[in-house]
C-alpha cells in the first residue's frame, strides 16, 4: 500500500522540479523500491512507471544515492539497452515494440538526469563502460527513432562534458568522431561530390525538419568536446576537413524556423573554432555558383553567412560573451590565415572611406556597430572586435587607426605594444591597400577621432602672455591634485610600445652626447 501511494506522489509530480527537504528520506526510498522493481520481470508498463518515477526524483541531487551505484546504473543501462565489450551489438538491430521503446527512452532520460546531478554516478559511468556503449549505439544511428536518438546524444554530450579524461578514449579507442561525423551525414542526407565537397542542396527543398535538427545539435555539441583542446591531433587531418565541408553544408541551410537555424549555425561556430585553421579552406574552395562573388575562385557564400550571423548576434545587443565571441574569434583567424577571405570580409567590413566628416562609432554599418564594440565594457567582447578589425587591416597600425581613430584602438595598441605605431608580427601579402581620393584629399582628418574635424577657435589665441602663463600654472596645480589622490597616473610610452608611469621616464639618467661641444 506504501509502495503505491508513494508511486502516485512520483507521478502526479511530473513538472516539480523544487523538493522539500522534510521529504528526502521518503524520495530516497521511493528511488530504491523503483529500482528494486526494475530488477524484475514486470511489464512495460511498470518499467515505464517505474522510469518516469525516477527520472522526476533524479532532479533532486540529494536523493540519488541508490542510484549513482554500480547496481543502479547497471539496473539503467539495461533498460536502455546499452552494452559494451562483447555484447555492444546485442539489441542494436532488434525492432522495438511502441512500448520497449518508450522504456529505452525513459531510462535515457534518467540516466542523463543523473549523470549530470552526480558526481559519483559519473564516475560509476566510467567504471561501467557506459561511453563505449554509447559508440556502439551510434553504429545503428540510421535505425533510430527520434527520442532514443535524442537522448543518446545528449547522454554522450553530458558524459564528454562532465568526464573531460574520458575524451581521448571516446576520440580514439572508440571513434566516435568518426560516427558522430556519419551520424550527421546521414541526418542531413548529405551526397558528397569531392573528397570535402559536399553537393549544393536545393533551394526548393524544405527546411531541416525540427527533429531532425535536435539530433544535430546535439551531435555538434558532442563534437564540440571531443575535439576541445586536442593537443596530440589524434584525428587525420582529412577528418576535420570532412567535419567542415559539413559544417559549410549546414551553414547554408534552413530550419522550421528563424531562431533554431541561427542556434543550430551557432553549435557549427562553435565546433568550427575547434578545428585546425588551415581546414578553414574547405569554406571557400569549390566552384562559384550563378553570380557569386568570386575572390580568385573561392567561393565565400559560407563566409557571408557567418558575416550575417555576426551582426545578428551583434544586433541583439547582449551575451555577447558567448554569443558573439566566438564567431568573431572565427572570422579572426580565418583571415589571419587565408588570403582570400580577409580581402573579402574587409570589402564588406571596411569598405572604401567615402564619409569622412561622420565619425567611425557614429552610423548602423556593420564597422560602426564593431568600432563601438571597441569600447565595450567586456574586455573579452572588447579584445576579440578590435583584433577582427586589426587583422582585417593586415594589422598595420596606420590602417587601423584611417577607419577607427587612434581613440578606440588606444585599448588594443596598448596590449600589443603598438602605440608607436607599427605594424603586428604576422605576414600579410603586398598590396590591396589603397586610399579613396576623400581620404587623400582630407587635409584636416584627425587620426584621434577617425574622421575630418571642423576648424575650431584657438581659446588661447587672444589671451596675453601672462594669461596663458596663469591658466598653464592653474592646469598643473590641478593635475598634481588629481595625481596626489589617485585619480589619475601620468603616463609615457616605453621603447616597446607600452604604457609605463611617467616617473620612469623621469628618473632615467641622461646619457651625454658624444657630438656635444665640452667645456
Amino acid at each position: 500500500m506504501m509502495k503505491s501511494k508513494l508511486f502516485c506522489s512520483g507521478l502526479t509530480a511530473s513538472r516539480t522540479f523544487m523538493f522539500e527537504q522534510k521529504e528526502e528520506a521518503l524520495r530516497t526510498r521511493l528511488c530504491q523500491s523503483a529500482l528494486s522493481v526494475l530488477r524484475r520481470h514486470v511489464p512495460c508498463s511498470c518499467q515505464r512507471t517505474c522510469l518516469e518515477t525516477l527520472r522526476i526524483m533524479s532532479r533532486d541531487k540529494r536523493v540519488l544515492s541508490p542510484v549513482a551505484t554500480r547496481e543502479g546504473m547497471l539496473t539503467l543501462t539495461a533498460m536502455a539497452r546499452l552494452s559494451a565489450g562483447a555484447d555492444a551489438e546485442i539489441g542494436l538491430g532488434d525492432a522495438l515494440s511502441e512500448e520497449e521503446e518508450t522504456v529505452v527512452v525513459e531510462a535515457l532520460k534518467c540516466l542523463c538526469n543523473v549523470v549530470f546531478n552526480s558526481p559519483a554516478a559519473q564516475q560509476v559511468s566510467v567504471d561501467v563502460q557506459l561511453a563505449p556503449a554509447l559508440c556502439a549505439k551510434l553504429h545503428g544511428a540510421h535505425t533510430w527513432h527520434h527520442e532514443v536518438g535524442l537522448f543518446t546524444l545528449r547522454l554522450l554530450f553530458l558524459l564528454s562534458a562532465l568526464r573531460p579524461d574520458l575524451r581521448m578514449c571516446l576520440r580514439k579507442d572508440c571513434g566516435a568522431v568518426t560516427l558522430l561525423t556519419k551520424m550527421l551525414e546521414h541526418t542531413l542526407d548529405v551526397q558528397w561530390v569531392g573528397p570535402c565537397e559536399v553537393g549544393r542542396p536545393d533551394p526548393q527543398a524544405p527546411p531541416i525538419p525540427a527533429e531532425s535538427n535536435e539530433r544535430v545539435m546535439e551531435a555538434l555539441k558532442a563534437l564540440f568536446n571531443l575535439t576541445l583542446n586536442d593537443p596530440d591531433g589524434e584525428e587525420d587531418e582529412q577528418q576535420f576537413r570532412v567535419i567542415v565541408g559539413l559544417l559549410r553544408h549546414l551553414l547554408m541551410l534552413k530550419t522550421e524556423t528563424v531562431e533554431k537555424t541561427e542556434e543550430v549555425h551557432s553549435h557549427a561556430v562553435n565546433l568550427l573554432n575547434n578545428l585546425p585553421v588551415a581546414c578553414l579552406d574547405v569554406l571557400v574552395d569549390l566552384p562559384v555558383q550563378g553570380g557569386a562573388d568570386s575572390y580568385n575562385g573561392k567561393n565565400l557564400e559560407a563566409v557571408q553567412v557567418l558575416l550575417d550571423f555576426m551582426e545578428k548576434r551583434i544586433d541583439r545587443g547582449s551575451n555577447y560573451k558567448e554569443g558573439l565571441t566566438p564567431v568573431l574569434c572565427l572570422l579572426t583567424e580565418a583571415s589571419r590565415h587565408h588570403r582570400e577571405i580577409r580581402r573579402y570580409l574587409k570589402a564588406q567590413v571596411l569598405p572604401p572611406l567615402k564619409n569622412l566628416k561622420v565619425k567611425p562609432e557614429v552610423g548602423n554599418s556593420i564597422r560602426n556597430k564593431l568600432v563601438r564594440l571597441m569600447t565595450h565594457v567586456d574586455l573579452g567582447v572588447k579584445h576579440s572586435a578590435a583584433e577582427f578589425l586589426f587583422v582585417l587591416c593586415k594589422e598595420k597600425v596606420a590602417s587601423l587607426l584611417k577607419y577607427t581613430g587612434y581613440g578606440n584602438a588606444a585599448g588594443l595598441l596598448m596590449a600589443r605594444g603598438l602605440l608607436d605605431g607599427g605594424q603586428g608580427e604576422t605576414q600579410y601579402s603586398e598590396g590591396e591597400d589603397s586610399d579613396t581620393e576623400e581620404y587623400k584629399s582630407a587635409t584636416n582628418f584627425d587620426v584621434m577621432s577617425g574622421c575630418v574635424e571642423e576648424p575650431r577657435p584657438n581659446p588661447i589665441e587672444e589671451m596675453t602672455e601672462e594669461q596663458k602663463e596663469y591658466e598653464a600654472d592653474k592646469l598643473i596645480k590641478i593635475i598634481n591634485e588629481m595625481k596626489r589622490h589617485d585619480v589619475i597616473r601620468p603616463m609615457v610610452v616605453r621603447p616597446d610600445g607600452r604604457l609605463g608611469p611617467l616617473e620612469e621616464k623621469l628618473h632615467e639618467p641622461i646619457e651625454d652626447d658624444p657630438d656635444s661641444d665640452s667645456d
